[in-house]
């Protein structure tokens, strides 16, 4: 009884250390952290995300100090998250209006051959967690966005790492009027893409150097 106490305050301790979530947004757009081609992600969302990764990060940590350690050494979480969630909504459009589709069998092989390279569907879930902080409920969307990034790279005639990749993440960025809450920082869509450390940024395009040496 007492450790699942101790567990439950260390959460909301955890939460809580990430850079204050308040209901009133910006002045433009209240309550929202982003609004992306007039859609808006909530603070709530943001914080809804933001806890899944928490608590998977507390499932996988039992020592209390250690946990503590995980926590310090994630301080920009929230962050990294909103500008992650931004950042893959624009590439999500720009795959769409290039005719890129991504069918649930081809996550399916993306994932299998990750789990084979990684050990297994827990170590897996592990890795994601702990180097990209994707909680494992959110890995499959993860992955479908590795994939839908790879074929967009192919329909542009280029690479993930190219600047004509960026280019086209760019213009569409600009096109669906990105504004972001400046208590999270300012929209740069590349630099954003490398700060929150997206996998499909730097993973895929070695995961094609693999595929075809």
């Amino acid at each position: 009884m007492h450790r699942r106490r101790r567990t439950a305050l260390l959460l909301s301790a955890a939460i809580a250390a990430a850079p204050l979530l308040t209901a009133c947004g910006s002045d433009a757009h209240p309550g929202a952290a982003a609004v992306v081609d007039g859609r808006r992600i909530t603070v709530g969302e943001l914080q809804s995300r933001v806890a899944e990764v928490r608590s998977a990060q507390r499932a996988a940590v039992q020592d209390d100090t250690q946990y503590a350690q995980v926590v310090a050494n994630t301080g920009s979480l929230t962050r990294d998250t909103l500008h992650e969630m931004v950042l893959d909504e624009v590439l999500h459009r720009t795959a769409q209006d290039a005719g890129v589709t991504v069918s649930r069998s081809e996550v399916q092989r993306e994932r299998a051959g990750l789990e084979q390279q990684a050990g297994g569907s827990k170590a897996l879930e592990s890795v994601w967690l702990q180097r990209y902080g994707i909680a494992p409920e959110r890995l499959d969307d993860n992955l479908r966005l590795q994939v839908e990034a790879s074929k967009l790279a192919t329909v542009l005639g280029t690479q993930v790492s190219e600047p004509a990749f960026w280019k086209a993440l760019s213009d569409k960025s600009k096109q669906l009027g990105v504004d972001l809450n400046p208590r999270y920082g300012t929209w740069d869509v590349q630099k954003s893409g490398v700060e929150a450390k997206a996998p499909w940024v730097k993973d895929v395009t070695a995961a094609e150097s693999q595929q075809t040496a």
